[in-house]
Order: structure tokens, then sequence, then C-alpha cells
């Protein structure tokens, strides 16, 4: 257990240094699309051609100085603190997002299987701790990018939901005795989940919440058992959200009409309510 444990802890900070790159790779192609839609062209020595941001092929690169990194710069939290969070080419900081993803992720995937609240007893449960595991890199990545720019790419998106999709249909179809009274909960649990974003972004028009959420619904129902987890889980989003922006009221920095990115709050909660809920 112990040594299960470990290996998952580490193979979740690799996985969150690819996190890290895949929010960075997937901004810049939306910002080459745009600059292509706009008929614009970048001719500069410093210009970088859309294959260098592919998410397959694309090498690991500062996003400063655009060098290349080597294998040394490229370990999991070791490389941030052997260079002292500083470009080892540029000099420039080096954003304390990339450690702190990596970190997160390591810790979900630890307590993930710790903490998992149902028994290994046949491959059942393995299959959707491991659906879980795949299914929270892309919700890391999705709650990181909503943070840093406010919105939910369908790139990361709707991957993350055919992971999650596809791991709850095999389990439902291959090791649940309860087939229909386990698709029905399926169904109610997205329901809930994305129905009541719809409804809030067709009464506002948009004006209270943005349709990535609507979406994001569609991937955190899929993960969560049924209808009360999916209302437990946007009860607790409501409580994370409010405690992370109630300092800013109070001391007047922010106000009651300013945007804030949902995604995070909806995520994290997601985790707590599979793991604990």
């Amino acid at each position: 257990m112990v040594l299960v444990a470990i290996s998952l802890f580490l193979l979740g900070i690799c996985l969150g240094s690819f996190v890290n790159a895949l929010v960075w790779r997937v901004h810049q192609q939306a910002k080459l699309a745009r600059i292509k839609n706009k008929e614009s062209r970048i001719q500069n020595k410093n210009s970088i051609q859309s294959s260098q941001f592919s998410i397959l092929r694309g090498r690991s690169m500062c996003p400063n100085c655009k060098h290349q990194l080597s294998t040394n710069d490229l370990l999991p939290l070791i490389s941030w603190l052997l260079l002292r969070g500083r470009c080892r080419y540029c000099n420039k900081p080096i954003s304390w997002q990339y450690p702190a993803v990596e970190l997160v992720l390591g810790i979900v995937f630890i307590t993930s299987y710790l903490f998992w609240p149902y028994s290994f007893e046949g491959s059942g449960q393995a299959l959707l701790l491991g659906t879980w595991l795949i299914s929270s890199v892309g919700l890391l990545a999705l709650s990181v990018y909503d943070f840093k720019w406010m919105l939910l790419p369908n790139r990361i998106l709707y991957p993350t939901l055919w992971v999650a999709s596809a791991g709850r249909a095999i389990y439902i179809l291959g090791y649940d005795s309860s087939k229909l009274h386990s698709l029905l909960n399926w169904a109610l649990a997205v329901a809930v989940a994305s129905g009541i974003f719809f409804l809030l972004f067709v009464i506002s028009k948009g004006k209270w919440i943005g349709y990535g959420d609507v979406r994001l619904g569609l991937v955190t129902g899929t993960l969560l058992v049924g209808p009360q987890e999916a209302l437990l889980m946007i009860f607790l989003a409501s409580i994370l959200g409010t405690i992370f922006v109630l300092p800013a009221l109070l001391s007047g920095k922010e106000k009651l009409v300013g945007k804030l990115p949902y995604g995070p709050f909806l995520i994290g909660s997601t985790y707590v309510v599979v793991i604990f809920g």
C-alpha cells in the first residue's frame, strides 16, 4: 500500500508538470488562432511556429525567453527548487503555479487512493479509480486555465468528458449489477450538474454564468454517483466561492458585479464529494 501510494504521488507530480505544459500550449494555440483569424502575421526573430505548441510533439520551453528546456529543467518540483524559481537561461522568475500544480495533482493522486470510499475487491473499483485519476488531470488543467483566463477550453474539456464517460460506461456495462438504476443515476447527476447552470445561463442570457460551466457539468455529473452528490457539489462550490471572494468584498477591493472563475470551485468540490462525500 505504501509503495502504491508513493508511486501514485510521483506519477501525480509528473502529470502535474504535463498539466502546466498543456495549459500554456493550449493558450498559445488559441492566441495563434486569433492572429490567423485576423489575417495577421508576426515576422520577427522571436516568432514561433504553431507546431512548437503541439500538445504531443512540442518541446518544453521557457514561457519568457522561449529557450528549449533540458531534462534537468523538467524534474517536477525538484527543478524549480534547484533553480530557485528562476529560468536557467533568462533568469526571469518562474511562476509559483508550476510547482503548486505539480504538488496539487500529486496530493490528489495519493489521497484518492488512500481515501477511495469503496473496496478494491475485483477490478471494477480499480477501473473507476483509474478513470477518476485520469479525469483529474483534465479537471486540474481546466481549473488552472479558468483561474488564469476565465475560460474552460473545449480542447481540454471534451477529452476529459470522453475519458469520464468511457470509464463509467464500461463499469456499468461490465461490473454493475444494477445497470438501469446506475444509468438513471448517471443521467440525473448530469441533469443536476449541467442542467441547473444551463437554466441560469438561459434566464440571465449569459450574464450570471458562462456556458463553459454548463459543459463542465457534463464532466462532473459523470464522475459523481447520482443527483444527491451533484447537488452537494454545487452547494460546496458556492461555499468555496463565497469564502474566496468574501475578504475582497469586505475590504472593498471587489464588487458584487465582478466576475469570478467558477470552474475551479466546481472542480474542487467535485474532488471533495467523490472522495469524501
